[in-house]
């Protein structure tokens, strides 16, 4: 309809687009959106393997998001790349295409990369003509000194844009043999030598070679109706990945392309990366990884003073894209054993301060599950982080019980009790073991509850101290050899479970409790389990609804685990497997294990009618297999059963499933090592100041303690001897001065984290009665 003369025209309401993916939808307002801003996906899913629709038919040439007053980064590479403000700025959106997502256009393509075109479908090697490129290492290092020595780098300038203007030259460059088709997991089948050299050098080179580069990936990612030899794409794209040109915030809009190409990738490809990275030098993945995390912060944290970005609701699908490729590297990482780089390697600290919980219900919250949460990738969020997440979930459930419990009474009209909000437990110090088993034996229901320990006949007030004093004692006399539970290991340093089975299962699940009561309320306890038993606990990380006939805790462990309990058996173990000789006529050895405990031998069979079958070369890896299962899974089958109700009987939360075993052993056991300094960082005084002597002698004193002695100030003073997940900065430590009373001990208020002491004349004084109070500290003052 065509409106009358002086009318102003008629406008379409905008229509909105539903992105197949995450099922989010948005206003195009008349344009053509092929991308989605929220998880980078295409609307139409045939554009993932067809390059020509991810281009708007109505629009000539595509763009990058907006960019502008960029300035510049400290970092080499990041300020040669700061002057690409006029570069980047020629790509900003024209006027109303501000929802729209397309790369730079591309730019003329030179005739060598026309050498390697196909029609689509053909993969011959006929129709295949990749460019002859002789380059390697030495001729590279070669042309750059040249150019330094005569201060004329445009044969260096040419060689770069030629390398990285379009896979074909990256395939012809870097491939050991250009010709090959298809690939092998275990390499690349790349040049690395000259690879490394050329990025190596990147540091060094003046600030438009860098433009250059980024200018030829730009070209590269935009190339269209391009035919590769099969898997060419996958290595171009492990190149790129490579490249330390992105470590630059100038660089993060191409970044996010890349990553987005990789995260598009087929699983067959993702499955490649994952074998290539496992065998790349680790120092390069922990350079990749580095600047991926930075990628995230900068995307999550945009600085006030830094390049601008494109605005959140244009690249809303950068965050997720990243975090995926950092799931492909952190698989990768995890295939290796050990793995090169330690699995905090990947922590983003950062995200401790975004809304963890808003990230943790995203994720479960039925029909919101293909929404993006950081905790669908726990292995980017910190301990710190999980902590937080783990004690939020946990507090919900308290507040949850307590509020029951106060309904309930108020529905039979009685009169409220404070009680109702804590778990009461009362125990005598001469009967602590069977006053604590019944004690949470009949407040089975109220485990989910604040804690609150009580010393019968003590006067006691439980602020928390009395809390950890009771964990502390009871499992001091739980792991002691009279009770026969578990079995301490000289040479491990650590307790493993009894394979004679002489302790009650009750007293099993007891230990459990206490774990989940610890992790529960953020107590910190000293115990000494190898990482096979958190790895158990999470076999699985929610109990199985149905017990009777579920095998919990048996995992498929490898003599690695078994030298954290038994290293001198693993040692003969490995002879056992390396033994060149005849091993049924050297060894006369049988499907049999013999275990000594408590200074008894106990034979097991490994298998049925071991006794009979005698252990062979063809047979060996069998026993050994056998072995270690015997002792980390069948012999303790059900004590680790009840120890494993224990301790999900209160810890119950799918937040467990975002743990790492290590990262459970961390909540359940804190640090062991003791920082003063970071201890002097978080201490306030109260009547003396940081310059006084006597202080100056009290950290003086400390550092010259023995580690056991400054664990016990540190138990004298919180409680317990080791430090909480975080360090030193997540705790409290309070100094106060006493007057008038130096012939008293310090004492500590270990609900608080204080100590109080008096005013010495002189650092003897101090040390000495410093170190009886240390030594004597248990009980409700000192006796």
């Amino acid at each position: 309809m065509v409106p009358a003369t002086g009318e102003p025209p008629m406008v379409e309401a905008p229509a909105n687009r539903t992105c197949p993916s995450c099922r989010i939808s948005v206003s195009v307002d008349q344009q053509s959106r092929v991308m989605c801003p929220f998880c980078g996906g295409f609307y139409d899913q045939r554009a993932n393997s067809d390059f020509n629709m991810r281009r708007s038919s109505s629009v000539a040439n595509g763009y990058l998001p907006h960019i502008d007053d960029i300035s510049r980064r400290h970092s080499s590479i990041g300020e040669r790349l700061g002057a690409l403000q006029g570069y980047l700025a020629g790509l900003i959106l024209r006027n109303g295409q501000e929802n729209q997502f397309y790369l730079p256009p591309v730019e003329k393509e030179k005739e060598d990369k026309d050498d390697g075109r196909i029609t689509p479908g053909s993969s011959d090697d006929d129709s295949l003509d990749y460019p002859i490129r002789n380059l390697d290492a030495a001729a590279y290092r070669a042309l750059l000194e040249d150019c330094k020595a005569k201060e004329n780098y445009v044969p260096l300038q040419e060689l770069l844009e030629q390398t990285f203007c379009c896979f074909v030259e990256m395939s012809s460059i870097f491939k050991m043999d250009p010709k090959q088709e298809n690939a092998r997991p275990e390499d690349p089948d790349i040049k690395k030598e000259l690879l490394f050299e050329i990025y190596d050098s990147f540091e060094t080179l003046p600030g438009y070679l860098a433009k250059s580069v980024l200018k030829a990936v730009i070209s590269s990612l935009l190339e269209l109706d391009v035919r590769l030899m099969a898997k060419d794409d996958v290595r171009s794209v492990y190149i790129l990945l490579l490249n330390p040109i992105f470590s630059s915030q100038a660089s993060y809009t191409v970044f996010a392309h890349l990553v987005r190409r990789v995260v598009s990738l087929p699983s067959p490809d993702h499955q490649l990366l994952i074998h290539w990275f496992a065998s790349t030098e680790a120092s390069r993945t922990r350079e990749l990884v580095k600047r991926l995390l930075q990628f995230i912060t900068i995307r999550e944290f945009p600085p006030a003073n830094g390049h601008r970005l494109p605005s959140i609701n244009k690249s809303r699908w950068w965050i997720p894209c990243a975090t995926r490729v950092l799931a492909l590297l952190n698989a990768s990482n995890n295939r290796n054993t050990p793995p090169p780089l330690e699995y905090a390697e990947f922590y983003n600290s950062a995200l401790d301060h975004i809304n963890l919980m808003a990230e943790y219900y995203r994720w479960q919250t039925p029909g919101k599950s293909n929404k993006f949460s950081y905790c669908q990738y726990p292995f980017i969020l910190s301990i710190v982080a999980k902590k937080f997440i783990l004690q939020r979930d946990s507090e919900q459930q308290m507040i949850l019980n307590a509020r029951r419990s106060l309904l309930n009474r108020a529905l039979q009209h009685q009169v409220p009790d404070l009680d109702v909000f804590f778990l009461n437990l009362n125990v005598r110090r001469q009967h602590l073991v069977s006053d604590s088993l019944n004690e949470i034996a009949r407040k089975q229901a109220d485990l989910k509850k604040k804690l609150k320990v009580t010393f019968v006949g003590e006067p006691g007030l439980d602020m928390g101290g009395l809390t950890k004093e009771w964990f502390l004692l009871l499992i001091k006399q739980i792991f002691s050899s009279d009770y026969g539970m578990f079995v301490y290991h000289n040479q491990a340093r650590c307790y493993w479970f009894s394979t004679a089975q002489i302790g009650n299962l009750r007293e099993y699940n007891l230990i459990g409790v206490l774990m989940g009561l610890a992790v529960y309320n953020s107590i910190i306890l000293d115990l000494n389990f190898p990482t096979a038993c958190y790895k158990k606990l999470l076999s699985p990380p929610v109990v199985p609804s149905n017990m009777d006939t579920s095998n919990v805790g048996n995992c498929k462990f490898t003599l690695e685990d078994l030298s954290e309990v038994m290293p001198d058996v693993v040692v003969g173990l490995r002879e056992l497997l390396s033994y060149e000789g005849n091993v049924e006529e050297d060894f006369l050895m049988h499907f049999e294990a013999s275990v000594e405990e408590f200074g008894e031998v106990k034979t097991h069979v490994l298998k049925e009618a071991g006794e009979h079958i005698a252990v062979t070369n063809e047979n060996r890896q069998e026993y050994v297999d056998l072995y270690v299962d015997l002792i980390l899974n069948q012999a303790i089958g059900q004590p680790f059963k009840a120890f494993y109700l224990g301790f999900h009987s209160v810890c119950a939360s799918n937040a467990l499933i975002m743990l790492r075993p290590e990262e459970v052993e961390l909540l359940v056991c804190g640090w062991p090592k003791l920082d003063l300094d970071a201890l002097r960082k978080v201490t306030v005084y109260d009547g003396f100041k940081a310059d006084d002597p006597l202080i100056a002698q009290l950290w003086e004193i400390l550092e010259s303690f023995s580690v056991q002695l400054q664990q016990q100030f540190l138990r004298f003073c919180t409680g317990s001897d080791r430090v909480p997940v975080g360090g030193m900065s997540e705790m409290s430590f309070k100094i106060s001065a006493i007057n008038n009373k130096t012939d008293m001990l310090p004492i500590s208020h270990t609900c608080f984290n204080q100590l109080c002491l008096p005013r010495y004349p002189d650092a003897t004084t101090l040390k000495e009665k410093l170190i009886i109070a240390i030594s004597n500290a248990e009980g409700f003052g000192l006796e």
